[in-house]
């Protein structure tokens, strides 16, 4: 299995749909809840190259986008051979 990343904030609820189609795939993933941390928030962005919302979502240490993007992949059949490559 694939190193899943993702970074949250305790309220947004594309955080919770992103991390919900990940649970429904059975991912295990690392969460950084970064919920009023600016500092924390300053390294995902160095780690993204600019986009500063959340989640921000990496797989095996490529940056993959955030709750769209994800759902994206998913869509085009692109995400689970992502999860599975490791």
């Amino acid at each position: 299995m694939s190193n899943v990343e993702i970074y949250t904030w305790s309220t947004c609820p594309f955080c919770r749909k992103a991390k919900l189609l990940l649970d429904n795939k059975g991912v295990e993933y690392t969460e950084y809840d970064i919920t009023g941390d600016e500092e924390a928030r300053a390294k995902m962005v160095e780690r993204t190259g600019g986009p500063k919302s959340v989640p921000q979502i990496f797989i095996d240490n490529r940056h993959v986008g955030g709750c769209d993007d994800i759902h994206a992949l998913d869509e085009k059949g692109e995400l689970d051979p992502l999860l599975k490559a490791a």
